[in-house]
């Protein structure tokens, strides 16, 4: 065994060097991390392209069954009932009124009272009285009509009364 006073002109005793010179090694050898940024932002875009489509078809299917069947009562009826289904269309219809006088239309017809509520929130417009009407193949709890509806304009501050479908 040597001692400490072997020391070499490097202030090092042999061990000392000899493991200095493995953990050199071992640093030198070992591979630094590779990261492919631009194929991990295209994947995140991706998934989060992937998760609102999803939500978007979520939404679709909530509202399009009734949408459907809207739209195959209106094929199958008369002028005259087409004419009735654009007065109920605008009785379902809000006309918001932005403070820069533009307006936006915002079609409830087959809407959920669950989903019009949001809507409302959104236009920051109160929920007034909701009244349930008796009508024959109407989806309940779906919007039959919206007081005041267009042609007349609502502002933020100001209340909606809804009739919706008793089933």
């Amino acid at each position: 065994m040597t001692s400490y006073s072997d020391a070499r002109p490097s202030g090092r005793t042999p061990f000392e060097e000899e493991l200095m010179n493995a953990m050199n090694q071992f640093a030198n050898s070992a591979e630094s991390p590779d990261f492919d940024a631009p194929q991990i932002v295209r994947r995140t875009r991706r998934r989060r392209t992937v998760g609102i489509a999803a939500v978007a078809a979520a939404l679709i299917a909530a509202g399009g069954g009734t949408a459907l069947a809207t739209s195959v009562a209106s094929n199958n009826s008369t002028p005259a009932a087409a004419s009735t289904q654009a007065e109920h269309d605008d009785a379902t219809t809000l006309l918001y009124l932005f403070s820069d006088g533009e307006t936006m239309r915002i079609p409830l017809a087959g809407l959920s009272l669950d989903m019009a509520k949001p809507l409302l929130d959104k236009t920051q417009t109160k929920l007034g009285t909701v009244t349930k009407k008796a009508v024959k193949g109407c989806k309940p709890t779906s919007v039959l009509e919206v007081t005041p509806h267009a042609p007349k304009t609502i502002k933020p501050g100001d209340t909606v009364d809804f009739t919706i479908c008793a089933g």
